[in-house]
């Protein structure tokens, strides 16, 4: 059972099945764990729309009373509004029941402390699992106590301030929050601005009987990419499951990568930010640095993953950071990520330069990319010397696995975190020369695996 119960203590969350890896049991013991690790007095609970999460909720506030922790159950509200909640009014810590993106089955924890500090397995959620298999909690001197509070509208108003709402077009917009918290969420912030929105699947519902809320697989946006061509919508806009990550489509229904959507940021912020610092991580096209210093902005690179991006952004005090995976960092939204910060600030940006998508996408789209490609690999080290040795000539560097650099092209490879899986992403001038170099960098992989 103790193998069981540590396997859902992930990198960056707790995540599991329900309720064969995960039940109200384990969620009542995290509860009184994250309380004996971050000795809190207040904490702020909230939940998504998964058919467990009102039981897991109640639980984990039960663990936190039980252990002498304030509680303030906020209800169901979007990761984003959570970690709003924890910064706006000074919380200790926060919990949020999500499991993301994950399918049905799936249902887990998100967990921050003060000022919306996520803890990851190496800051406190590798604590928090030990506190757990343990399972000593030393009795309270007193229990804490509960209260309600619905903190919507002032996420709502927290996330206009960052544009001037005055400046926003009448755009029509097609939006699928995917049976997900945008559904909750796009009303109450959409709904303050000039726009037309067209909702698909705003109705909450934990079983996505419409699709996986997962916009990066192509199959998750049909739907709304006909929505789009249908109702001649200016844009469309993808929400996952707890509506921290967000995706775009521009009026004729293509897909703009996440590396894309960072530079329409990076642009729109600088507008307001001149010489501010941006962080990008190095998963996206060349184009993201490039944008960046073309608005008078320093460009700071970055490992793949959140703890990284943050590290990086609270250091360097940089007000915004992007990943191709559609996360978007806010320094005024406590480093933490928002998906409809980011959507409002296109929308502000689309306004101000009275252009489509598509057009504002044009001068930064300029090289074509492979997209992220998984290969299973079992010796990454082997596999990344061959690699480095095959391409000795290009500018190397080790950042995040091996980027290898060339004036006309350039490729990464880097190995997953939790599984024997290689990611390799390749970048050109041309497409041919992009098919050429991405069979050429395939090719090593494959004998240096094989091997």
């Amino acid at each position: 059972m103790a193998g069981t119960v540590a396997q859902v203590f992930k990198a960056y969350d707790i995540r599991g099945i329900y309720p064969e890896e995960l039940d109200e049991n384990l969620a009542y013991r995290i509860g009184r764990a994250f309380a004996l690790y971050l000795r809190p007095r207040n904490v702020v609970v909230g939940r998504d729309m998964r058919v467990s999460s009102p039981t897991l909720a109640e639980a984990v506030i039960r663990g936190l009373l039980d252990q002498g922790v304030n509680v303030t159950d906020v209800g169901l509200v979007s990761t984003d509004a959570l970690y709003f909640a924890v910064g706006k009014y000074r919380f200790d810590g926060g919990i949020m029941v999500t499991a993301s993106h994950n399918p049905a089955e799936y249902n887990g924890f998100k967990l921050c402390r003060e000022e919306a500090q996520a803890l990851s397995l190496d800051r406190g959620i590798g604590e928090i699992r030990d506190l757990v298999l343990q399972g000593e909690f030393p009795e309270p001197e007193q229990r804490g106590t509960l209260e309600q509070r619905d903190i919507l509208d002032d996420f709502a108003e927290h996330v206009l301030s960052f544009i001037d709402r005055s400046v926003i077009k009448p755009f029509t917009v097609a939006v699928d929050a995917g049976n997900g918290m945008g559904g909750l969420i796009a009303p109450k912030v959409f709904g303050r601005l000039p726009l037309r929105i067209i909702p698909l699947y705003f109705e909450l519902d934990g079983r996505f009987p419409n699709h996986v809320p997962n916009p990066i697989e192509p199959e998750n946006i049909r739907d709304l990419q006909r929505a789009v061509l249908e109702h001649q919508a200016d844009l469309g806009i993808a929400f996952d499951g707890d509506a921290d990550r967000m995706f775009i489509l521009d009026e004729r229904g293509q897909f703009v990568g996440g590396d894309m959507v960072t530079a329409l940021v990076a642009k729109a912020l600088l507008h307001k930010h001149p010489g501010a610092k941006i962080v990008y991580n190095l998963i996206c096209s060349r184009a993201v640095p490039e944008v960046i210093r073309e608005n008078g902005g320093i460009a700071i690179r970055s490992r793949v993953g959140h703890s990284f991006i943050k590290a990086l952004m609270r250091e360097q005090d940089a007000i915004f950071g992007g990943e191709h995976s559609g996360h978007f960092y806010f320094r005024d939204n406590w480093y933490a990520d928002s998906g409809i910060i980011a959507a409002v600030t296109v929308l502000e940006l689309l306004s101000r330069e009275g252009v489509t998508v598509s057009q504002a996408i044009a001068p930064i789209d300029r090289y074509y990319r492979s997209g992220e490609i998984n290969m299973e690999v079992h010796d990454f080290q082997a596999v990344l010397r061959a690699l480095e040795t095959h391409f000795h000539d290009g500018k190397i560097d080790h950042l995040d696995g091996l980027t290898v650099e060339y004036p006309d092209w350039w490729f990464n490879a880097r190995p997953s975190n939790t599984q024997p899986l290689l990611r390799i992403n390749v970048e050109a001038t041309t497409p041919e020369l992009l098919r050429r170099k991405t069979e050429e960098v395939l090719s090593v992989v494959r004998r240096a695996a094989a091997s």
